[in-house]
């Protein structure tokens, strides 16, 4: 199996760094995130070139605001699962700055603090390092437009959710992830930023071969 690794928002690769070298074959992506002209489209296309050459079996794995760009991809390359890591899942025609008031998280999340929140559980000195980098800069472009899909892909699908994960509670995932796709949660230990406060755990779920199909 090959795991192509792909961010969230900020589009980092490194975010990545602490599970990679846990998996046989993985590749991290950076994506466009900090180029105005890239929409969604784009990032999937960066996702396609990087794994072009790639003839094992190919396992997406998608943080966050990544869900929205594993299911543009396994359209158009041959895929073996998508693995979701705490998603935003997307429905037809929505675009990621619609999500937000589309599945109700204002009134789930009403408060939350961009440092603390996403590295409460994160250790200290890989907090430092995150930080000392800087956030990197994401572009409002792709918030701005549609998910082009009428449907998620007919690929076997799991969402792995962190059981602290003070941006998208366990409930509303709960809620969000059964309405989209009928699927269940597996839930394990840690916040927002698993590859970065749990990477051995969730290495290890990712080399599950246990798929919930949806």
């Amino acid at each position: 199996m090959t795991y192509a690794l792909i961010p969230g928002a900020g589009g980092s690769a490194w975010f990545w760094h602490r599970v990679a070298p846990l998996l046989p074959d993985a590749i991290a992506i950076d994506l466009p995130a900090a180029d105005d002209s890239a929409d969604l489209t784009t990032y999937a296309d960066t996702v396609v070139t990087a794994v072009s050459a790639v003839s094992d079996p190919l396992i997406l794995v998608a943080q966050s605001m990544g869900a929205f760009t594993a299911p543009m991809v396994a359209l158009r390359v041959p895929v073996a699962s998508i693995v979701l890591v705490n998603p935003m899942v997307p429905v037809a025609g929505e675009s990621p700055g619609q999500w937000w008031a589309a599945t109700g998280h204002d009134q789930a999340v009403p408060d939350f603090d961009p440092v603390e929140d996403f590295f409460h559980d994160v250790p200290a000195a890989v907090r430092e390092k995150a930080l000392r980098q800087g956030e990197p800069r994401q572009s409002d472009t792709p918030f701005g437009r549609p998910w082009p899909l009428d449907r998620w892909p007919d690929v076997p699908t799991r969402v792995i959710q962190g059981s602290d994960d003070r941006l998208f509670p366990l409930e509303f995932q709960r809620r969000v992830v059964s309405s989209r796709l009928g699927l269940e949660l597996e839930v394990m230990p840690g916040g927002h930023l698993m590859a970065l406060s749990q990477p051995a755990e969730l290495a290890s779920r990712l080399l599950s071969r246990v798929h919930k199909i949806r």
